[in-house]
């Protein structure tokens, strides 16, 4: 069973949880040469980003990735890793240094296939994550891993692939998304959320079967050393 956190505040959270990380990426820096940091997309993140990128961190040796990624340019408002260039690994601040990797390779193709071939490869060589920020829907879903969603099973499959194309089932949005086995592997994984619809989605995910109906708890009951962050 994940650790619950809880905060008077959603700032408090948000800085809680940024200085919890950053510390979590000393620590695998002071063990390892590299250290690979995965975050979620959405905007949710944002101030928990703005609180991370002023850590004095050695960010040149931090690999920052997102944990799924919306088939679109990263122009687009909807792109994740947009968002990460946008508010953490911003010009001008410490994390500008950190390396980032892109799940979208060619988003002018009709499918994100060849993309995920071709980046799997060099986001398999930055497992296994050492800190995980995971995200959580209403509808129990974490990254791209959607209750529904055609090929669930397989990302859900404790050897299944590192990374995989999914969509969303309800709006047929086509996603890449860090699967079960990459994710599970993380030697740290926090799950950000905020407001009582998410307490509650989270109280039911714990009861909820099976496991495909819940995506969040199988990751959770995989990874030991998870904790859940929430606030009002």
């Amino acid at each position: 069973m994940a650790g619950f956190q809880n905060y008077a505040t959603r700032d408090a959270l948000m800085s809680g949880l940024a200085m919890t990380v950053a510390n979590e990426i000393c620590e695998a820096l002071a063990i390892r040469n590299r250290a690979t940091l995965a975050v979620p997309g959405g905007t949710t993140p944002v101030p928990f980003f703005r609180h991370l990128r002023q850590a004095r961190l050695e960010w040149p040796r931090v690999n920052v990735m997102t944990t799924d990624e919306r088939w679109v340019g990263e122009d687009s408002p909807r792109s994740n890793i947009g968002l990460v260039k946008r508010e953490l690994c911003v010009k001008g601040t410490p994390a500008s240094g950190a390396a980032v990797l892109s799940m979208v390779i060619d988003v002018n193709r009709t499918s994100p296939k060849p993309s995920v071939g071709r980046v799997s490869r060099p986001a398999a060589e930055w497992l296994p994550i050492d800190v995980c920020v995971l995200g959580m829907g209403a509808d129990m879903h974490t990254a791209s891993l959607f209750p529904g969603a055609a090929g669930l099973e397989q990302a859900l499959a404790p050897d299944g692939p590192p990374l995989m194309e999914l969509a969303d089932p309800a709006s047929g949005e086509r996603r890449v998304s860090l699967c079960l086995s990459a994710l599970s592997s993380a030697r740290r994984i926090h799950v950000l959320i905020h407001g009582q619809e998410k307490a509650e989605a989270y109280r039911q995910a714990m009861v909820t079967e099976p496991l495909e109906a819940a995506p969040i708890r199988a990751v959770l009951n995989a990874s030991p050393e998870a904790t859940v962050h929430w606030s009002p």
